[in-house]
C-alpha cells in the first residue's frame, strides 16, 4: 500500500480562466481513519463545470491552501466502523485526493446493477444525469413530440439530455457545440437530429436554420447570446431550462443578454433555474428510468475519461476550454474494478 497521499489545493482566485498556476499537489502522509470512519484509495473523479464557480470568493466556495471537493468513486483500505468493510467501493464527496477519510453518514447505498460500469455513477447515473433527467421531466415537463435546443450539448448534461430527450420522445432535437467535430458526435452518436459550431456565426441566424419551425424547450447550459437566440425561436408556452452559465464563469464582465423581453410575455414562456441538490429524492427513479436503457445498449454513456490523479487538473482546465465530449472523469492508472461488489454506498 502506498504510504503517501496527494492532494490538490487552490492556491489563489482566478480572474478569467483559471490556470495550473492556480493549484497546487500536496503530498502527505497517509491519513489514519478515527473511530467510526474509513480510509478510501479513491479509483475515480469527477471534475464539473460548477467547480469553476466554487475557485471564486464565493459563499461555500473552495477555500484557499486546503484540499479541495468533488464527486469520488473508490476503495476502502482501512476500517474502523463495522459498517463500512474493507475491500467495499464506494461514492463520496471528498474528491481531488488519492486517499479520504469518510464516515458511513457520508454515503448511501449505491443499488449493483449487471452490465453497468462504475464510471456510469459519474456521468449517467450521477449528478451529471440526473440534472438532465430533472431538466427534462421537472424543470420543462417534456411532452412527447416537442422539439428543443440545447445548448453545450456535446458536454456531460448536453450528452445525457440529448440521450433522454429521445428515449422520452421528444420531436426535433437540435444542439450547439465547439467545433465541427463535435457537431458530428453529436449527430451520429448521440441522436440529435441537427447541431451547429456557434463559432459559424451569430447565434439566432445558426438556430433559424436548425429549427426552422421554432422550438417548445431551451435547455441552457451556457447563457448569453445563445440565450438571447433561443428566446426569439421558442413558440407560445416555451419553457426555459436554467442549468448553468458557462459563457460567464470566465468572463464576469460579459454584457448580458439583448432580446426582446416582451416575447417572454406575449409568447407565456416561463424560464425557470434549479440546483440538482435539491431533487436527490429523485435518484431511485432515475435509476428505473436509466439502468435498463444502459443494459439494453439503447443509453450509452458519453465520457471522456483520463488515466492518472496527475491529470486531474489538466483534466478540469481543458474541460473549461471544451476539449471534452460528454462526462470528463479521471482514473487512477492502476487498475480499478468495472462493476460493484459486495455492498456499495454513494453520497
Amino acid at each position: 500500500m502506498n504510504e503517501t497521499a496527494l492532494t490538490v489545493h487552490q492556491t489563489a482566485r482566478p480572474h478569467g480562466f483559471p490556470t495550473a498556476e492556480h493549484f497546487a499537489f500536496v503530498e502527505s502522509t497517509l491519513p489514519d481513519p478515527a473511530p467510526g470512519s474509513a480510509l478510501v484509495e479513491n479509483l475515480y473523479w469527477s471534475v464539473d463545470p460548477y467547480h469553476r464557480e466554487m475557485m471564486d470568493d464565493v459563499p461555500g466556495g473552495f477555500a484557499l491552501d486546503a484540499p479541495l471537493e468533488g464527486r469520488t468513486i473508490g476503495r476502502v483500505i482501512a476500517s474502523r466502523t463495522p459498517r463500512l468493510a474493507e475491500g467495499e467501493i464506494v461514492f463520496h464527496r471528498r474528491g481531488w485526493r488519492t486517499h479520504a477519510v469518510v464516515t458511513p453518514e457520508e454515503m448511501r447505498q449505491l443499488p449493483r446493477f449487471d452490465a453497468v460500469p462504475l464510471t456510469a455513477y459519474l456521468s449517467t447515473l450521477g449528478g451529471t444525469g440526473l440534472t438532465a433527467y430533472v431538466g427534462l421531466t421537472r424543470i420543462a415537463r417534456l411532452q412527447e413530440g416537442e422539439d428543443l435546443f440545447v445548448s453545450a450539448a456535446a458536454g456531460g448534461v448536453g450528452t445525457a439530455t440529448g440521450r433522454f430527450a429521445k428515449l422520452l420522445g421528444a420531436g426535433r432535437l437540435v444542439g450547439s457545440v465547439g467545433s465541427a467535430e463535435k457537431v458530428r458526435h453529436l449527430t451520429r452518436e448521440v441522436g440529435y437530429d441537427a447541431a451547429f459550431d456557434y463559432h459559424d456565426g451569430p447565434a439566432a441566424d445558426l438556430l433559424g436554420k436548425a429549427a426552422p419551425g421554432g422550438i417548445d424547450v431551451f435547455v441552457d447550459n451556457v447563457g448569453g447570446e445563445q440565450l438571447a437566440a433561443a428566446v426569439g425561436a421558442l413558440r407560445e408556452f416555451g419553457r426555459i431550462v436554467r442549468v448553468g452559465t458557462i459563457s460567464q464563469y470566465n468572463t464576469p464582465d460579459a454584457t448580458s443578454p439583448r432580446f426582446d423581453y416582451a416575447d417572454i410575455v406575449e409568447k407565456s414562456i416561463r424560464m425557470e433555474g434549479f440546483l440538482v441538490s435539491n431533487y436527490r429524492d429523485l435518484q431511485e427513479e432515475l435509476y428505473e428510468f436509466a439502468v435498463p436503457h444502459i443494459q439494453s445498449g439503447r443509453l450509452a454513456p458519453d465520457e471522456t475519461v483520463v488515466d492518472g490523479f496527475d491529470g486531474i487538473v489538466d483534466a478540469f482546465l481543458g474541460m473549461l476550454h471544451g476539449e471534452n465530449t460528454g462526462k470528463i472523469i479521471v482514473r487512477a492508472r492502476a487498475q480499478a474494478p468495472t462493476r460493484t461488489g459486495g455492498r456499495t454506498s454513494v453520497s
